[in-house]
């Protein structure tokens, strides 16, 4: 491999330096991690951007904090110059990418795939400069592939390789099927990277074996292979799970600065470090010296503004870190309470009550929350989960530490 670190001055060395310890930030995995070093060299070298590619299956299109975990590394990389490649897989995306999945994945029609698209990228603008990114539509050079060339595209990997894969594996000792199609996710996604020459790709520890497909082609096709950036994924509010929409355990990029503060305020403490690594644009040194804080709920206060004002400015931060001080330290009740309409009628069951206002998703939350002494009418607990509640204008319902409902008659 031609070393471009050799070519480089004194100055031009520690600007790669600087850049790779930007990069390698976090990240779980770099394959091959000498690799990084001497793309960043190159670009230096050639005075060209790197490619970095970024693939998406818009099948789920609510951007959480987990999904920010890739996208705030891509931003790294622009804010360096380098190009970003975003591929969607409006190809791809009708298959349905098979990991995790124990069953073959429901097939998206066009119009599923575009909307999702859609929805994607006003999200996505919170987080990086989408004028700035390259965006990709899989099926056009997808799409015009003859039969004679996908059977020359699946002639340059192995079954065995493709078995390799966790999710076929399970799939196999269990007796459950697996469609042809599915073996064709994996390889379009590696066939994506050849076209477009990409550089770097990013993605999910998830995506382990779909993004060293792309390395693998690109070989296969003679051309520089790319280096595999692989992310954590992101613990949620529970601090075991995936953070997930469907766990409820997630904190959204479109929820208010009160329910972003708040939210960011319950996570673990041993999540801290990663959260601020992770979720936030803070520089190492100010992750370094907010990780070592003796006191674990000033490092959350740091944590909770940051992710505001990224997402809703400066001034909102602070005010969401004042409510929070307000209501959850001193005890008093939020400022801007949301109210509800109420017309049904004036007397309801507690359960009814919470669900009715979407407070809880379901009878059996809402009763173990009454049970966890977990609601308030008007600053009273409720213990008695057959309570009836005779609703009066400005009741005020409370659920947890930052769920709250006035009720208007």
């Amino acid at each position: 491999m031609n070393t471009f670190m050799e070519q480089l001055s004194d100055e031009q060395i520690k600007e790669v330096q600087r850049q790779v310890d930007i990069y390698s930030q976090g990240a779980q995995e770099i394959i091959p991690t000498e690799e990084l070093e001497n793309k960043v060299a190159k670009s230096i070298v050639e005075g060209r951007p790197l490619k970095i590619k970024l693939g998406l299956d818009p099948s789920a299109p609510d951007v959480h904090l987990g999904h920010t975990v890739v996208l705030n590394k891509m931003r790294q990389f622009q804010e360096n110059g380098h190009t970003i490649q975003l591929i969607i897989g409006d190809f791809t995306g009708k298959i349905g990418d098979p990991t995790g999945k124990s069953i073959a994945r429901k097939q998206l029609t066009n119009e599923e795939v575009m909307q999702n698209a859609k929805t994607y990228f006003d999200q996505f603008g919170k987080v990086i400069d989408m004028e700035k990114v390259e965006l990709h539509y899989n099926s056009k050079w997808l799409d015009p592939l003859h039969f004679e060339d996908v059977i020359n595209l699946a002639g340059k990997v192995t079954v065995a390789r493709l078995l390799e894969r966790d999710d076929f594996e399970e799939r196999m000792a269990f007796s459950k099927p697996i469609s042809l199609h599915e073996f064709f996710y994996p390889v379009m996604q590696g066939y994506d990277s050849v076209t477009l020459e990409s550089d770097i790709e990013l993605g999910g520890t998830d995506q382990h074996f779909n993004i060293l497909m792309g390395r693998h082609f690109q070989e296969r096709y003679d051309k520089e292979p790319q280096v595999a950036m692989l992310m954590p994924l992101l613990e949620g509010l529970d601090g075991v799970e995936k953070m997930s929409k469907s766990k409820n355990n997630y904190i959204g990029i479109y929820e208010s600065p009160n329910e972003m503060y708040g939210k960011a305020m319950s996570i673990p403490d041993e999540l801290i470090s990663k959260y601020l690594e992770l979720v936030t644009d803070l520089s190492p040194e100010q992750i370094q010296t907010a990780s070592g804080e003796q006191n674990p709920r000033d490092a959350k206060m740091l944590l909770g503004r940051s992710i505001v004002r990224m997402y809703h400015g400066m001034e909102a931060a602070e005010q969401a870190q004042q409510n929070f001080i307000s209501v959850f330290q001193k005890g008093k009740m939020p400022d801007d309470i949301p109210e509800f309409k109420w017309e049904g009628d004036k007397e309801v069951s507690i359960i009814d009550l919470l669900v009715h206002l979407k407070l809880l998703t379901s009878k059996s939350e809402a009763r173990r929350m009454i049970e966890n002494k977990g609601v308030k009418i008007d600053e009273k607990r409720i213990e008695d989960t057959n309570q009836q509640i005779i609703l009066t204008n400005d009741l005020i319902v409370q659920v947890g530490k930052r769920k709250f409902v006035k009720i208007k008659i």
